[in-house]
């Protein structure tokens, strides 16, 4: 088992300290935990409110409203639930060494990414490259 790194309230990671030092991997480990743990706390919220919510509804626009309102929670729960894999992703990543290093080039991810979308893959020229071929491909 590893032992806890250090890390004040304030740390920010830097671009003048080793990238993917001990404290910056703690730092992006604990950023993407708490958004898991935030994510898992909003959709404990949401089925507790769907099952309290299975009520016979006698107005049809109202009953309407109300599954158009289940739909929309529903999808975004879908979308955090895949939020969720990438961030265990991310923290997989982390375990093996590879987190911070874009996928494609090898090359660092800036920080700044990384701390803006902490799930990144791909470095931000990759990511480009990579939303061009999409847009190429997807007018076709």
């Amino acid at each position: 088992m590893k032992a806890e790194v250090f890390l004040p309230e304030d740390y920010r990671p830097a671009e003048d300290e080793p990238f993917m030092n001990e404290r910056q991997l703690e730092y992006f480990r604990r950023k993407l935990n708490a958004w898991k743990n935030d994510l898992l706390d909003e959709s404990r919220g949401t089925v507790a409110v769907l099952q309290d919510d299975t009520r016979n509804i006698p107005d049809v626009a109202d009953r309407a409203s109300e599954e158009t309102d289940r739909a929309l929670e529903l999808r975004t729960r879908d979308r955090q639930r895949k939020l969720i894999a990438k961030i265990d992703s991310a923290l997989r990543r982390i375990e093996e060494g590879e987190y911070g290093y874009c996928e494609e080039t090898g090359d660092p991810i800036s920080l700044k990414r990384l701390d803006a979308r902490p799930i990144a893959t791909l470095s931000l020229e990759a990511q480009e490259r990579h939303e061009r071929r999409e847009k190429v491909h997807r007018d076709d």
